[in-house]
């Protein structure tokens, strides 16, 4: 068992580190404050490659080990989660295109989107299934040689603003049964697509969150991805790379509040003294590094079972994805806490980091879906043999 990064890892690493500083740290603050969906720094992280890092070969991808994707968005999201958050939401979008989609749509929009040039989102939340995502009530009915589409989509990242939507819709079965649910690539500006206003958000506010509704859109048959009744498939295999990318999103963004706090520790003075020399605040930072370096072994770990293809790869992904969120959301808040009253401005960086971090513990399903998730596996017949 080897901990180390290879040398290409550490490339992979560095270039991402030197991109965040010169593309995301100097207009992140401004793009929280003023809603900016920053369009052109995610195409500028296209022509690197970070559009399309586990996307197939065949459609302009990169195909990494989700191991080195986590890397990459590790060293984004400590200076912007918000943004960095988004792309991984595009890269798994991609990469189900890419996995999935008939040939016709991969030359369509494959190689747009490995590159940043178009942009996609990811569609399975409704306003009435959430955590309950077998529920949705979205349907697509084959007509001919079409299928058309009515329903609507809650909580999209980037609606509005993309350019093509990875939609999961009910072609069969009755309204609670999974298998009766089908994937699809509709292009988002296709007639009887029409978006709500842009939700007004604690954080992630430099991508846009809109409700999306569908009303007899009608898209080519072969937009479907993969068979009918295969998409709720695709989309637990798609959120388990997602809850991969979102807990590394969680420990880039608290490696980003640790870094502000050591550094603050040792400039700032209290009663005579630097921070720094105060015992019970030393204890508080090694705490936060221990949780850190915890939560980055974990999420390293699941993403190797994942690639690896075993058996607890869901278990694991779910474990590191708790974990991770929980951890990261703490460790902004105790930098915040040292930074005391300066914390809470928006001239440091603190209160942003801990707001992109909160809905890390919500979103790619809550914190206590994951508790039944690992609770279930841990439940099975051969449960003493499980995680180990």
């Amino acid at each position: 068992m080897d901990f180390e990064l290879s040398e290409d890892q550490r490339a992979f690493a560095d270039t991402a580190r030197q991109f965040a500083q010169s593309a995301l740290a100097p207009h992140a603050a401004q793009w929280d404050a003023q809603g900016i969906f920053p369009r052109e720094a995610i195409a500028q992280a296209g022509e690197l490659g970070f559009c399309g890092l586990y996307a197939p070969e065949s459609i302009g991808g990169l195909a990494l080990p989700r191991l080195d994707a986590t890397l990459v968005f590790e060293e984004m999201a400590a200076v912007d989660p918000s943004t960095t958050a988004f792309i991984t939401i595009h890269n798994m979008a991609t990469w189900m295109l890419g996995t999935w989609a008939s040939d016709a749509v991969k030359a369509e929009w494959g190689p747009l989107l490995t590159s940043g040039q178009k942009l996609a989102s990811y569609c399975l939340t409704e306003p009435g299934a959430g955590s309950d995502a077998a529920s949705l009530k979205t349907r697509a009915e084959r007509v001919g040689e079409e299928y058309v589409i009515n329903g609507a989509k809650a909580f999209i990242s980037g609606a509005g603003s993309t350019d093509v939507l990875v939609l999961m819709a009910r072609t069969g079965a009755p309204d609670s049964d999974a298998r009766g649910i089908s994937a699809f690539a509709v292009p988002a500006d296709a007639p009887g697509i029409s978006y709500g206003k842009k939700e007004e958000k604690m954080g992630w506010n430099s991508q846009p969150t809109r409700v999306i509704n569908f009303d007899k859109v009608r898209i080519p048959a072969h937009n479907l991805l993969g068979s009918e009744g295969e998409g709720f498939k695709i989309a637990m295999k798609g959120l388990d790379g997602g809850r991969i990318n979102i807990a590394t999103c969680s420990v880039g963004a608290a490696q980003g509040a640790l870094t502000q706090a050591q550094q603050y520790m040792q400039e700032r003075k209290q009663f005579g003294k630097q921070l720094a020399s105060f015992q019970a605040l030393q204890f508080k930072l090694a705490d936060m590094a221990t949780e850190l370096v915890a939560a980055r072994q974990m999420v390293r770990l699941a993403a190797s079972k994942l690639n690896a293809g075993a058996r607890d790869a869901s278990t694991y992904c779910a474990m590191a994805k708790r974990f991770a969120t929980d951890a990261g959301f703490m460790v902004c808040n105790e930098a915040l806490q040292l930074h005391g009253g300066y914390g809470y401005l928006r001239d440091f960086p603190l209160e942003r980091l801990l707001r992109d971090a909160r809905v890390h513990q919500i979103l790619e399903g809550t914190n206590e879906i994951m508790r039944l998730i690992i609770a279930r596996r841990m439940l099975e017949a051969d449960a003493p043999q499980a995680l180990r």
